[in-house]
């Protein structure tokens, strides 16, 4: 095997491992969006059920009267 068909096949057997670790990225990155999404739904989900347990018990943030320290 001459020197360029090496250096050739050497380059291929990088790019299949660049690939590779790519793809992987690729799919991490899927799987990260999508359990980030999934956090955000069950944030705003918690947030709504949240104001209405307050709502419910006649509780409203804006009426309540400072904290001593102000």
């Amino acid at each position: 095997m001459s020197s360029n068909e090496q250096r050739l096949t050497e380059l291929e057997v990088r790019l299949a491992f660049i690939d590779d670790a790519v793809q992987g990225l690729i799919a991490a990155d899927a799987e990260q969006s999508m359990r980030i999404a999934g956090l955000e739904r069950m944030i705003h989900d918690l947030r709504n059920e949240l104001a209405t347990m307050r709502t419910g018990q006649g509780h409203d943030p804006h009426s309540e009267p400072p904290p001593p320290h102000y």
